[in-house]
């Protein structure tokens, strides 16, 4: 939420109500002459022109698409890169409206995949017989309309473990090995006790990044959080009002109060601001980023093989095709090409996106891969403990972003001082107002 999909991967907010995405994702747009339902009459690119890409933070696409531009003299690519997924998704949904200006592939957050998948008219189906059974199943199912029609395909996915500072670990008095440290915080109780401990003996450090982080990480746990199978929008149910309460309950003591994305957020990383943070792969590199490359002297970042409550996922983004596309066919040709299993293990090396691809998970390189960065952490085989561990997957409706969104304002003004029970009844009102 990719997903940053690394670097700047940022949680989907949707702005639109619910009546405007669905207006703008499945109704033929006003004052448009053309129907983007239907397909673009198909042209051959022709000398000079390129296939059009955008994509949104860091995909890691860069020496990926020379490489394919130097294999394929009649098929370039040229890629457009978004800082930040809420910037593309708001130019996605006014060139959608219009029914004109978008590129032949959209990188896609994987939160707003439902949408597309409620609306799917404007959207090339991708399914093919050469990437059956190519991706982890629910990824591929995340993408899939009720009549089998596969709208994107995915580019990584975020399976969470913990990523700590181990010194501060040890400044504290507690355990820094990592395989110590995964033994300390299975569950959730675990974790928070541990958090009081260790603000205790920090003064003036938080245990955790953001309360919005931890809520991301305790939701992804929740089989149906904000909408029921049937797409009923049921946000009044025991589990998500639990969850609520736990996380704003240890707001005082244990949050750093920063939105998470803030330039506070980042500055904290910068100092002794906190000592873990929910970790899918693609975190790693806005770990680096903000706190310094090569960390400043005396910080030591590490990844304990372990997730509270069992497994987890956050993030993973799509490539789709929209019908307005003129060159459909060489679009799928090249999101095939880059979404292969062989891609996705160059990216993991460079940037640390995780593979969704089942043979990239497979890979002895990729299980014997390290980063240097956070204390020599056994990467590849964490992240593929974790993948395995993944037992739930949240139902994520076509309001989940929308009321995802409000969910994490309700946090937030928590953080800045509103009574939790004042926020919670913000949250339902700004829920109902959504459908």
């Amino acid at each position: 939420m990719h997903h940053t999909t690394a670097g700047l991967r940022r949680p989907t907010r949707l702005v639109a109500s619910a009546a405007v995405a669905s207006l703008v994702l499945g109704m033929s747009a006003c004052g448009s002459s053309d129907d983007p339902t239907k397909s673009a009459e198909q042209q051959k690119l022709g000398e000079g022109e390129s296939l059009t890409i955008t994509t949104f933070g860091e995909f890691g696409y860069d020496a990926l698409i020379e490489e394919w531009n130097a294999a394929n003299p009649d098929i370039q690519v040229k890629q457009t890169k978004v800082s930040l997924w809420d910037d593309w998704k708001n130019e996605l949904n006014t060139n959608l409206q219009a029914g004109s200006g978008l590129p032949d592939v959209v990188a896609v957050e994987g939160d707003f995949m439902p949408a597309l998948v409620a609306a799917p008219d404007r959207w090339v189906d991708l399914s093919a017989d050469e990437v059956e059974g190519r991706w982890l199943d629910f990824k591929e199912e995340a993408a899939t309309t009720p009549d089998g029609a596969l709208l994107g395909y995915a580019t990584d996915a975020g399976p969470e473990a913990i990523c700590y500072r181990a010194d501060l670990f040890e400044k504290a008095g507690l355990p820094s090995d990592r395989a110590e440290v995964a033994k300390l915080m299975t569950t959730w109780e675990d974790y928070f006790a541990l958090g009081e401990k260790f603000v205790k003996a920090v003064p003036g450090s938080a245990w955790y990044d953001a309360s919005g982080s931890i809520a991301q990480a305790m939701l992804n746990q929740v089989e149906f959080p904000f909408e029921q199978a049937d797409n009923t929008v049921d946000v009044e149910n025991e589990e998500l009002k639990a969850l609520y309460d736990t996380v704003t309950s240890h707001v005082p003591t244990l949050s750093t109060k920063a939105p998470q994305w803030s330039d506070d957020w980042s500055a904290g990383f910068k100092k002794d601001g906190f000592a873990t943070i929910p970790c899918p792969g693609w975190m790693r590199s806005n770990i680096r980023d903000n706190t310094g490359d090569p960390a400043p002297k005396g910080v030591v970042w590490d990844i304990a093989d372990v997730f509270p409550g069992g497994g987890g996922n956050w993030g993973g983004s799509y490539l789709a095709i929209p019908k307005t596309s003129e060159h459909q066919a060489e679009a799928q040709e090249f999101i095939t090409w880059i979404t292969a299993p062989e891609q996705q293990l160059k990216i993991f090396a460079s940037l640390g996106n995780f593979p969704s691809q089942v043979e990239a998970l497979e890979d002895p390189e990729l299980l014997k891969a390290t980063d240097a960065y956070f204390n020599d952490a056994p990467a590849g085989e964490i992240f593929s403990n974790r993948a395995a561990a993944i037992e739930v997957q949240p139902y994520h409706g076509p309001l989940y972003s929308d009321i995802l969104g409000k969910f994490q304002d309700a946090i937030n003004r928590v953080d800045q001082g509103t009574d939790p029970e004042k926020s919670w009844k913000t949250f339902l009102s700004d829920v109902a107002a959504l459908q």
